[in-house]
């Protein structure tokens, strides 16, 4: 079975999210500045927030909106 690109992206997207999510802490725990991956997993969620709801006006089944807040 084939994957649609656009859930392709949107998978790619929120692991590397988490990726920088355990970046993040790993950071914090350490006391070093995190500002740099904050922006970057910022944009990242931006980027994932458009594309499930560009590719949601399009009533593409099977992607499922699980970002937090």
């Amino acid at each position: 079975m084939e994957e649609d690109p656009d859930t392709y992206r949107i998978l790619r997207l929120r692991a590397e999210i988490l990726e920088l999510g355990s970046a993040i802490r790993q950071l914090q725990r350490e006391g070093l500045d995190d500002a740099a991956a904050q922006l970057l997993i910022a944009r990242k969620r931006a980027q994932l927030d458009h594309l499930v709801k560009t590719t949601s006006a399009g009533s593409r089944p099977g992607i499922v909106d699980v970002r937090r807040s």
